[in-house]
């Protein structure tokens, strides 16, 4: 068994409901002539660290990003596809048992988790992620807050105003050491569980360090009609 291999793990699970009324999730969706997805998997093909890059997606769609895999990729042998868990978490604890299954997970083992949605994500990003998850065991790619952050408990009146010099807004790439992140997990109570909103809040709660690694405000998360016009514009100008 090899000691610290690094995987990709390209996070494919949604739905696309905020896209509008469209008939197929939305890393579908083509930007520049290809599929999101595709845009997005190929930053991991080309990074020579990763011993895979597995994709997980929902059930019904494994066979068309194989396809869409095999019709776009140059490299497609280094990828795999699988199936999703039903939330983001429990999808990330189905690449861990994947490398397991394959006799490849031991104490250094490190996942790269991105979402198929951020397809901007730069090499240098996803070398950051690497160094910090090896050197601290998880890490997080985020960006300093540039608006005000305003809480609101009741979702009427505000409660708080943060300090917004130490406010950052959530990217990915996450990074984490795999077997460490499913044995916390695993160790989680059902309530702590339904609380999750990433798989860094796992490492949080359990009052483990998560190192950050700075983004960029182009790796921008495609979600609505607006973000597609958006991607379009930075693919013409890369």
């Amino acid at each position: 068994m090899s000691t610290g291999n690094v995987y990709g793990v390209v996070l494919a699970g949604g739905t696309g409901t905020r896209m509008g009324n469209v008939e197929k999730p939305k890393q579908f969706m083509e930007i520049g002539n290809k599929p999101i997805i595709i845009h997005t998997i190929e930053k991991f093909v080309m990074n020579t660290s990763f011993e895979n890059v597995l994709v997980l997606c929902p059930k019904q769609w494994v066979k068309h990003t194989q396809d869409l895999i095999k019709k776009y990729l140059i490299n497609a042998e280094r990828v795999v596809v699988l199936e999703g868990g039903s939330t983001r978490n429990e999808t990330i604890m189905n690449s861990i048992a994947y490398i397991e299954k394959m006799g490849k997970l031991d104490e250094e083992t490190i996942i790269v988790t991105h979402d198929s949605v951020r397809p901007f994500v730069s090499h240098r990003m996803i070398e950051e992620n690497i160094k910090y998850a090896r050197m601290v065991g998880a890490c997080d790619t985020v960006v300093p807050a540039t608006d005000t952050i305003v809480e609101s408990q009741n979702h009427k009146m505000i409660s708080n105003i943060p300090d917004r010099s130490i406010m950052y807004q959530g990217q990915t790439p996450q990074s984490f050491k795999a077997k460490k992140l499913r044995d916390l997990y695993n160790g989680l109570t059902s309530e702590e569980k339904e609380i999750l909103t990433d798989a860094c809040k796992i490492m949080v709660i359990k009052g483990e360090e998560v190192h950050l690694v700075e983004g960029e405000v182009s790796n921008i998360k495609i979600t609505y009609p607006y973000d597609m016009r958006v991607a379009e514009a930075l693919l013409g100008d890369q």
